[in-house]
């Protein structure tokens, strides 16, 4: 048989570009604001990540465009070789000392830090247990990895004590979990999951990508927030939303990093994170610690946001915490033509399908940065009350 014959018979797009309801690749023409222009349209943006508002920030772009002269345009290797810059040393400095770990290790992507530190650490005798709805760069990491991958229902304590109560006692366990669930915008439930992991002697990991410079008074994240720094042993996280660039971290302890720094393929064999990219994320850094109002503004802006939707009548699961508001539209096609409408209106939103959430949970993912204002949030709030009803009969 063909390899490509899936490739010949698959006409999803095609489908939804007949239906004229594709919703993917709208070609952004400015920076990442919360009012940008898209295809020729002015356009409210609240489905960024974005959630700090610092990728236009006059500092972080000056800091970007020095690296570039400083130290050119690439790395042109891994950092295990030729690719290891004083920039890329002192970012891992900073962000340790700011995460009040003993050390960092620095990747290229967000997505290659989960695969790049999972893959390293779990070896053929151990075990992961996951949230099942964590992000889907977890899932690949334990794919990658020699060990066996243990699920539990999501946010669902008993579950995972069930699952840790099945692992060998002679097996090493790590849990695994988002801090905040980059689709609900739930927080998990740290306090109960370091818990369990005491008692039956695993060691965590939070993914925090959707969670530093949201959670914890000083922006540092779930760990923060629940008051548990010392007790989570590694934090994964991304330089791509709060610290408006691209890249990814590990924070662990010395020893930990330099296991992974050694020992994991993806860290090894990938060019290091660009000048540029560094410098950028140190700036975030730097204003994020300067500035911690940041944090508490988009708390404000989220919650504001939530109260004008309820006002409009749409009905929102309960989470005051993050800036992540999901709209449950329930089927495929109501959320491809609710996308369509809401951008014709000047409304930019993320349509979520399966397998991002479960079947039949299809929804509109909002998202929202601390520079939104209240008056968008009021006319956001408004089109999606209209768009919402007008689309209430679609079923797929």
């Amino acid at each position: 048989m063909d390899l490509f014959k899936k490739c010949m018979e698959y006409d999803a797009v095609e489908q939804l570009k007949k239906a004229d309801v594709y919703p993917y690749f709208h070609k952004l023409e400015t920076k990442q604001n919360p009012q940008v222009v898209m295809e020729g349209k002015d356009i409210i943006m609240i489905g960024s990540n974005n959630y700090l508002g610092l990728t236009s920030h006059p500092e972080v772009i000056e800091a970007g465009v020095k690296a570039i002269e400083q130290f050119g345009s690439g790395c042109s290797g891994s950092r295990f070789l030729n690719g290891t810059l004083t920039t890329h040393v002192q970012l891992e400095k900073e962000l340790a000392e700011f995460l009040c770990k003993e050390d960092v290790v620095t990747f290229s992507t967000g997505f290659q830090s989960n695969l790049g530190i999972i893959s390293a650490l779990v070896g053929r005798t151990d075990y992961i247990i996951s949230d099942k709805e964590n992000h889907a760069s977890i899932y690949d990491g334990c794919r990658l990895s020699f060990g066996k991958t243990l699920r539990y229902n999501h946010s669902d304590m008993e579950d995972l004590e069930r699952q840790l109560k099945s692992v060998p006692d002679t097996a090493g366990i790590l849990i695994v979990t988002d801090g905040v669930f980059s689709m609900g915008g739930d927080i998990c439930k740290l306090p109960k999951i370091v818990e369990l992991a005491k008692k039956y002697g695993a060691r965590v990991m939070v993914d925090d990508a959707h969670a530093l410079g949201v959670l914890g008074e000083h922006g540092r994240g779930t760990a923060e927030h629940f008051g548990l720094e010392k007790e989570v042993d590694i934090y994964m996280g991304t330089f791509s939303k709060s610290l408006a660039s691209l890249g990814g971290y590990m924070a662990a302890s010395k020893r930990v990093c330099e296991y992974v720094r050694h020992n994991s393929r993806p860290f090894i064999f990938s060019a290091s994170i660009t000048p540029a990219s560094v410098a950028c994320a140190r700036k975030a850094l730097e204003i994020l610690k300067r500035e911690p109002n940041r944090v508490v503004d988009l708390k404000n802006i989220s919650n504001y946001m939530r109260s004008a939707l309820k006002k409009q009548g749409v009905d929102l699961i309960e989470n005051d915490q993050t800036p992540i508001i999901p709209i449950y539209t329930y089927t495929n096609l109501r959320t491809f033509t609710a996308c369509k409408m809401l951008f014709e209106r000047g409304v930019y939103v993320n349509s979520t399908i399966s397998p991002a959430v479960p079947v039949g949970k299809s929804l509109l993912r909002t998202s929202y940065m601390a520079t939104h204002t209240q008056e968008q949030m009021d006319i956001a709030a408004k089109h999606i009350k209209c768009v919402l009803e007008q689309t209430k009969h679609i079923t797929d």
